[in-house]
């Protein structure tokens, strides 16, 4: 837990697997690189007629898996392992660097694998995103607020593990939880709350209306035991850090 009061618990040096946790820093990388100049976010990349912003915003019409769009870009949100290895090409390319150099460049931890889910880290590595998201330093705060901000609004798509989203909305690497339900947060987490989980059964998600962020690190696969216990762990810790 980081934000209005910071705790741990469990074996916080322990290296687990991030899997697709990894999102986020790989997202925050790509904003890095817009920042810089090496990238715009407006500019073709990974299909025809996608761009950065639809890579980071699972619209670029890739399926899960393969190099093969399935959807026209803007018209679907279809989430995408694929996107993510797109993106980290097209920023390599322009950086005329491997990505997973300029990966550390930015956050001082190694990418050993795929940029959508390659990450294995502790707990205490995946703090410092924790705070990054909830005081950002490698980033602008306007940068990291479009981020946050519903990118290609009103899409429908599947948010992995809870089904059907009439309005599945993302921002730049980040899922946005707006209204959705059934929801990987807590009841009582506000509408801006915004993250990632991953199927190695661990999640980031940070609400700004309380100045929170939460983390978890498993070795235990996603299943029904995370969509039953991460909504109430995320219920007593925000019930607790308002007491």
């Amino acid at each position: 837990m980081a934000g209005k009061v910071e705790a741990s618990y469990g074996a916080v040096e322990r290296v687990f697997a991030w899997a697709s946790v990894t999102k986020i820093a790989t997202a925050v990388a790509a904003l890095v690189a817009a920042e810089e100049g090496v990238v715009d976010l407006d500019e073709p990349a990974g299909p025809p007629g996608a761009t950065v912003r639809h890579l980071l915003a699972h619209a670029s019409g890739l399926p899960f898996d393969g190099m093969q769009p399935i959807a026209v870009p803007g018209s679907r949100r279809i989430y995408s392992n694929s996107g993510f290895e797109a993106l980290a090409e097209h920023v390599a390319a322009r950086a005329g660097m491997p990505f997973a150099d300029y990966f550390r460049a930015v956050w001082g931890f190694p990418l050993e694998g795929s940029p959508a889910q390659g990450v294995a880290a502790p707990l205490a590595t995946l703090l410092e995103v924790a705070r990054e998201l909830l005081e950002p330093t490698r980033l602008a705060a306007e940068t990291l607020d479009e981020a946050v901000t519903v990118q290609f609004p009103d899409l429908v798509g599947v948010l992995p593990g809870f089904g059907r989203m009439e309005r599945n909305d993302w921002g730049l690497g980040l899922e946005l939880r707006d209204d959705k339900a059934p929801h990987w947060t807590g009841t009582q987490n506000s509408p801006r709350t915004f993250g990632h989980f991953g199927r190695a059964g661990g999640f980031l998600w940070v609400d700004p209306a309380v100045g929170l962020a939460l983390a978890c690190l498993t070795n235990l696969d996603f299943g029904q035991w995370a969509r039953e216990a991460w909504p109430r762990l995320a219920d007593a810790v925000l019930a607790a850090s308002s007491g």
